[in-house]
C-alpha cells in the first residue's frame, strides 16, 4: 500500500505541475491536451492551453522528474558507498566540474547545447581526475583518499569559476553564469529531455542489476570481500553510474543542491536502510520532491525564485528536523 500512495502523490504533483502556473490551466484541460497528444485527436481547446500544457510545461515537469530522480538515486549510492549519511552527488567534485565546464561555455558565448555537453563533460572528467588521484594515492582507506582527492580538485575548480565569473561580462555573462549556478528548469526543451533520457537509463541499469551488492558494499571493504564482492569493481561501476546520472541531470538544470542529500535520508527513514527499496523509494520521492519545488518556484512570486534557492530553504530546515527525530529515536 505504501508503494501505491507513492505512486499517487508522485501523479497528484505532475497533474498539479501541469495546471498550476502564470497562465492557468484547469486539470480536465490538462489531462484532455496530454490524452488528445497522445492518441493523436483533436482537445477542442485554444490553441494558447494546448501550447502551454505540451510543449512548455510538460517538457519541463518531465525534466524535473528525470533530474530530481537522477539526483536522489546518485545520493543514495554515494552515502551507501561511502558509508557516510552527510555525503552527496557533489563529493568527488562532478557538481563542481560540471559547472566549469558550462561557465566556460556561457563566457565564450557558445550555444545553449555547446554549453551542456560541455557541463556533462565537465563532470566526468571531474570525477575522472578525483578517481585518478585516488587510485594513484593507494592509502590503506581507498575512500578516504577519494574523498581528500575530490574536497582538493572541488577547491580548484572552485576557483576556476570565480575566476571566470570576474573576467566575465557583467552585464551579459555574469547573470546568466549566476542564474546557471543557482539551478533552474525555466529553460529546458523536448529535446533536453531526449538528450539525458539514453544516460539516465544507462547510468540506472548497473545501480538496478548491483542492488543487491549494494548492500554488502556498506560493510567494511575486508567484511565485503569475505563474503564475495570484488569491492573494487563495484566501486568503479557504481561511481561511474551515479556520476552520469549527476552530469546529466546537473547539464540542463544547474545546480540544484539538497536533493542528493535529504531525499535518501527521507527514503530511508521510509522503507529501511536495504537497497533494493531504497533505490525505488529514493527514485519517487526524488523526482516528486523537485517537481513540487519547480511548481512552487513558478507560483511562489511574481518572478520565478532560482530552485537551489528554493531547495536549500525548505531541504536544510526538514533535514534538521530529520535529524532531531532520527536521535530522539522516532524514526
Amino acid at each position: 500500500m505504501g508503494w501505491i500512495a507513492a505512486c499517487l502523490v508522485l501523479v497528484l504533483v505532475v497533474v498539479a505541475a501541469l495546471s498550476f502556473g502564470q497562465y492557468g490551466v484547469s486539470l480536465p484541460e490538462a489531462f484532455r491536451v496530454v490524452t488528445a497528444r497522445l492518441t493523436g485527436s483533436e482537445s477542442g481547446l485554444p490553441s494558447i492551453v494546448d501550447t502551454v500544457v505540451w510543449n512548455v510545461r510538460l517538457p519541463r515537469v518531465l525534466c524535473g522528474l528525470l533530474v530530481g530522480a537522477a539526483l536522489a538515486v546518485s545520493g543514495a549510492v554515494y552515502q551507501g558507498l561511502f558509508r557516510n549519511p552527510l555525503v552527496s552527488p557533489d563529493i568527488l567534485g562532478v557538481s563542481a566540474g560540471s559547472s566549469l565546464g558550462a561557465i566556460c561555455g556561457i563566457f565564450f558565448s557558445l550555444p545553449v547545447f555547446a554549453v551542456q555537453g560541455l557541463s556533462f563533460a565537465g563532470g566526468l572528467a571531474a570525477v575522472a581526475l578525483v578517481y585518478g588521484i585516488g587510485n594513484a594515492a593507494r592509502g590503506r582507506d581507498p575512500m578516504l583518499m577519494l574523498v581528500l582527492a575530490g574536497i582538493a580538485i572541488g577547491a580548484l575548480l572552485g576557483a576556476c569559476i570565480s575566476l571566470l565569473k570576474v573576467l566575465a561580462d557583467p552585464y551579459n555573462q555574469l547573470p546568466a553564469i549566476t542564474f546557471w549556478l543557482l539551478g533552474s528548469l525555466a529553460s529546458v526543451t523536448r529535446g533536453d529531455l531526449i538528450s539525458i533520457l539514453p544516460v539516465m537509463v544507462v547510468g540506472l541499469i548497473p545501480m538496478v542489476l548491483l542492488r543487491w551488492r549494494m548492500n554488502l558494499m556498506t560493510l567494511d571493504d575486508e567484511e565485503a570481500r569475505a563474503l564475495g564482492v570484488e569491492t573494487a569493481k563495484i566501486r568503479l561501476v557504481l561511481i561511474v553510474a551515479a556520476t552520469l546520472m549527476t552530469s546529466a541531470a546537473v547539464s540542463v538544470s544547474g545546480i540544484v543542491g539538497w536533493i542528493g542529500l535529504l531525499v535518501p535520508h527521507l527514503a530511508r527513514a521510509l522503507v529501511g536502510p536495504d537497497f533494493t527499496r531504497l533505490l525505488p523509494a529514493s527514485l519517487l520521492l526524488g523526482a516528486g520532491y523537485l517537481v513540487l519545488m519547480d511548481t512552487l518556484a513558478r507560483n511562489a512570486a511574481s518572478i520565478e525564485i532560482p530552485l537551489g534557492i528554493l531547495t536549500a530553504a525548505v531541504g536544510a530546515p526538514f533535514f534538521l528536523w530529520l535529524l532531531v527525530k532520527s536521535a530522539r529515536g522516532w524514526a
